[in-house]
């Protein structure tokens, strides 16, 4: 349970901030329960996202096939940029392209110095 009340309180960031640059934003309904739907969606003028959201402070990241192949999938289905929003305590936050992540045996991932590298500061977002 508590992975989860750190999960909806850095989508609930992300979305304060968002709303506060002028966006519309919808956190989605069983947002960390299924994986069948991004967490956040926001849209301004045109330019259109939506989010997985994730707070891990490990040096990688990994998320399951299933879930992974669901974000890019919605992404193909719609035509709205997927980003996977990886926030670390003290780090700040990293927005990654689908496109970006190595499929591994059980999941997809990166590791942070990937993120920081090819990801987009949170700023650049808008």
């Amino acid at each position: 349970m508590r992975s989860y009340v750190k999960g909806s309180r850095v989508e609930r960031e992300l979305i304060d901030f968002l709303h506060g640059k002028g966006f519309s934003v919808i956190r989605a309904a069983g947002s960390g329960v299924s994986s069948l739907s991004p967490d956040v969606l926001a849209f301004r003028h045109g330019i259109q996202y939506a989010f997985e959201v994730k707070a891990i402070e490990k040096e990688h990241l990994h998320i399951e096939k299933r879930q992974f192949l669901n974000l890019k999938k919605w992404e193909e289905n719609t035509g709205i940029t997927c980003l996977v929003g990886w926030r670390r305590n003290r780090k700040g936050w990293r927005f990654i392209p689908v496109s970006i992540f190595q499929e591994t045996p059980k999941s997809f991932g990166l590791n942070w110095k990937t993120a920081e590298t090819m990801g987009r500061q949170i700023e650049e977002l808008i």
